[in-house]
């Protein structure tokens, strides 16, 4: 496969560029664009689906940390029509049939409530590809990603169906004990993958509880 190679330009910073070289040469973003997917995390999406097989035609599904709408596309075609899907993210997301979008900040007091009133009934799926803007600084992002992560977690018990499954991005280090171990309690299985599609050089995983125990 040719590597395409980026000219430095007056005003990029090497890591601008590094960036918009490992872009290029990405067959995930390629593929996305050939399959005009919202964004290369569809393949995430669909990857989990492979091992863990929880998406399919009539599933109530929230997406939390939705936008550009990866994720939500996928659910959606896998959906067929039925179903009810409902995703939110402080970020805007441009319109997809089947799913209701919402604007706003999942960590605000309202937040969770606002989704509840929207849905039909228990949901079968939570799944969360939330993560804190990054600082650099590992150990800080990881503990700001897994507070969204435990909020999620809180939010999925009061709305998941029995045998339901809540799957959440975490970064390298995985789920600290304490949430690992109340999840065990509420759930049959719970264990932690990294999809193919997940960047080699990238420090993120998924925490997947499946068999929610009501």
């Amino acid at each position: 496969m040719l590597t395409v190679r980026v000219k430095n330009a007056k005003y990029n910073t090497t890591s601008s560029n590094r960036w918009l070289q490992r872009q290029l040469n990405d067959p995930y973003v390629a593929e996305a664009k050939r399959l005009n997917y919202r964004s290369r995390a569809a393949f995430k999406l669909i990857q989990l689906d492979e091992k863990f097989h929880f998406l399919g035609k009539g599933k109530t599904i929230i997406d939390l940390g939705c936008a550009p709408g990866g994720w939500t596309q996928i659910a959606a075609q896998k959906n067929k029509g039925s179903g009810q899907i409902v995703g939110m993210d402080l970020l805007p997301t441009e319109p997809i049939e089947g799913a209701i979008l919402l604007q706003k900040d999942f960590t605000a007091p309202d937040a969770a409530d606002k989704i509840k009133s929207l849905l039909n009934g228990p949901a079968d799926v939570v799944m969360s590809d939330m993560a804190a803007n990054t600082t650099g600084v590992q150990n800080v992002d990881h503990l700001r990603t897994l507070g969204l992560v435990e909020m999620a977690y809180e939010f999925a018990k009061e709305v998941l169906a029995v045998g339901g499954i809540f799957i959440a991005k975490v970064f390298q280090g995985g789920t600290e004990t304490a949430l690992l171990t109340d999840m065990r309690q509420h759930f049959n299985k719970v264990s932690h993958y990294k999809p193919d599609a997940s960047r080699q050089d990238s420090v993120e995983m998924y925490v997947v509880a499946q068999g929610f125990k009501g």
